[in-house]
């Protein structure tokens, strides 16, 4: 199998014909394996470290191909005992996602949700601090990220945080292997394979980093199989 290149195949959640029932139960799959595997955690202390860096009252924090709202729930909890005001946005293509998403967000009165095209939205369409990706980028292709990178950091005011897969052999095995004992789903054992095969090595990630100038960029490897990239704008206070 060869993981040079990514790959072009399409997961089968991304069919738009899957029915609610079904994506639920991939998405609780997906969201097990994060829980698991502590990939959430990612993502938070980002943005933590940003809002440290950056202290206001309020923050907006946009999370493009939110799924079904489980990382910005927990963005809400993380955050809980702080002093600033948190306004949520979930962006996602799915209809069935975002329906999702809504029914298990009703106790969370400071996040909202859209069913929207991320590559469809105009920059003065949405304004916030900080976007979110968590594990969505590699559902796209090389040729469409660059469009929505450019837009991501048009619209954050502090910043960008990707949290995405690594693409590997070791990566792959071990997630075959983990998938007989914690994926119930024979749609989500298949996807989160194809998952890998499409996510990316750091000379991708460091490649599209080049087409996005004036943002000052931190690719770091995390556990488990992870990149996190943090694009800080020019307007946050931790630019330098």
């Amino acid at each position: 199998m060869n993981f040079d290149t990514r790959s072009s195949e399409i997961e089968m959640m991304d069919d738009p014909s899957v029915d609610l029932g079904s994506l639920q139960e991939i998405l609780f799959d997906i969201n097990r394996v994060n829980v698991i595997l502590n990939g959430y955690t990612i993502t938070l202390k980002a943005i933590k470290k940003i809002i440290h860096e950056n202290p206001k009252n309020s923050y907006t924090i946009i999370d493009m191909g939110c799924g079904d709202g489980t990382m910005l729930r927990k963005v809400v909890r993380y955050f809980k005992n702080e002093p600033f005001k948190l306004n949520l946005i979930g962006i996602d293509l799915s209809e069935n996602g975002i329906e999702i998403a809504k029914a298990m967000s009703t106790s969370f009165p400071n996040i909202s949700y859209q069913n929207r095209d991320i590559l469809s939205l105009e920059a003065h369409e949405i304004d916030c601090d900080i976007v979110l990706s968590t594990l969505t980028m590699h559902h796209f292709s090389s040729q469409e990220i660059p469009l929505f990178l450019d837009q991501f950091v048009k619209v954050a005011r502090l910043g960008v945080i990707i949290n995405d897969l690594q693409r590997s052999k070791l990566a792959y095995g071990l997630f075959w292997i983990f998938s007989l004992i914690f994926i119930k789903t024979k749609v989500g054992k298949s996807d989160g394979l194809v998952s890998i095969k499409r996510g990316f090595v750091l000379s991708d990630l460091m490649a599209f980093s080049q087409n996005i100038p004036n943002v000052l960029h931190t690719i770091k490897w995390k556990w488990a199989f992870r990149y996190l990239w943090v694009l800080r704008t020019k307007t946050a206070e931790g630019y330098e």
